[in-house]
């Protein structure tokens, strides 16, 4: 019974005296979302460290941005979002210097409610024949949206009422499953698994922007050395078949 007691009080001794996991809060934009879903079970698992996620918008107005969240003074220690987004946080000084990386590209596509006939969107011409036959078209306020309306959507001759701009992109994918708009136009990954619609194509080359998502620490981050692991990880061979399975291309190193 003494040896006993001595081997459990030696076990608690060495519980206590072992550091303890790290816990990480993570916010993503939803370009990179879905390949980061599904590759975070194995990093979780491999590391033992646990990972909360939120989410926000990488640019935009509003409450529900990446930036206005942490201008509020809510608590990530890792960032994912667009290039665009991320250049204006580090200019904000909310970045850990030399902290981040790219991890995968996305070109804007475009899609349509599921089991409608496909319209040809691959050339200019194509393109602009499917949003004028459109009565409502969805894009998200973020990066993509802010570009193809202030660069592609006026050069086509769309008008702005006909345009509806969610703060994400999961919104607005989601009002062409409703049947509330009948043309989404926005990164390919944020298409390519939501149910009601289906994947048309990717733009023509003259009206594209081809976004690149990075991830990057936050400045004031007590788990430095376990976010830049996640960062390691999301960027390694172990997330490239999930990153190429929703569309997008991993950065080139």
């Amino acid at each position: 019974m003494r040896m006993m007691t001595r081997l459990l009080i030696a076990a608690a001794a060495l519980l206590c005296a072992s550091p303890a996991l790290a816990q990480l809060k993570v916010i993503i934009s939803g370009g990179f979302s879905t390949a980061y879903a599904q590759v975070l079970p194995e990093f979780e698992e491999s590391t033992g460290i646990t990972v909360t996620t939120g989410s926000g918008a990488s640019q935009g107005e509003g409450p529900l941005t990446i930036a206005s969240q942490l201008e509020r003074g809510e608590a990530f220690d890792v960032v994912i979002m667009s290039r665009e987004g991320l250049e204006n946080l580090k200019a904000a000084g909310r970045i850990l210097p030399g902290s981040d990386v790219d991890l995968a590209t996305a070109a804007i596509g475009v899609a349509v409610r599921a089991g409608g006939p496909k319209p040809e969107i691959g050339t200019v011409e194509g393109l602009k024949r499917a949003l004028l036959s459109a009565k409502t078209i969805a894009v998200p306020q973020s990066t993509s949206g802010i570009f193809l309306l202030e660069k592609v959507f006026p050069r086509l001759g769309i008008d702005r009422s006909r345009i509806k701009a969610t703060e994400r992109g999961s919104q607005a994918a989601n009002l062409v499953a409703t049947g509330e708009a009948d043309i989404v136009v926005q990164p390919v990954s944020e298409l390519m698994s939501v149910p009601g619609i289906q994947y048309v194509g990717v733009i023509a080359d003259e009206l594209q922007l081809i976004q690149m998502f990075c991830a990057a620490v936050v400045k004031g981050s007590n788990e430095v050395e376990a976010s830049k692991q996640l960062i390691a990880f999301l960027s390694s061979e172990r997330a490239t078949a999930a990153i190429r399975k929703n569309g997008m291309e991993p950065a080139r190193k």
